[in-house]
């Protein structure tokens, strides 16, 4: 579970990571970064993908502004992974309503 979330943190089971992170449900990445920055694309989540989630919850930052690509939640729902993208204070609210009924893989922004 997400504990709280503030421009530039975020609280995970009592720990505070102050870069973007992806939090699996077995281990948290906290050194993720995409590769044009506020853009995620495909190669930005391989391991995500690989890990087979039911959903993926995106948190596209604190006023939303890093962009999914149209290839990446194509790829995803082509692959049977529900995909649901808000503003990081609203995913992570989401990704914990969804943590204990499904395989959720949350990929937060914590910025912008």
């Amino acid at each position: 579970m997400i504990d709280d979330y503030r421009f530039g943190e975020i609280t995970i089971a009592g720990k505070t990571y102050r870069t973007d992170v992806i939090v699996y449900p077995d281990h948290i990445d906290a050194h993720w970064w995409r590769e044009q920055g506020h853009n995620l694309a495909i190669n930005d989540i391989k391991n995500v993908i690989d890990a087979k989630p039911d959903v993926v919850v995106i948190g596209t930052g604190e006023l939303g502004l890093m962009q999914v690509e149209k290839e990446t939640v194509d790829h995803l729902k082509k692959l049977g992974i529900k995909i649901i993208v808000l503003p990081t204070k609203k995913a992570y609210i989401e990704f914990n309503r969804l943590v204990t009924t499904q395989k959720v893989v949350a990929c937060l922004h914590l910025t912008c």
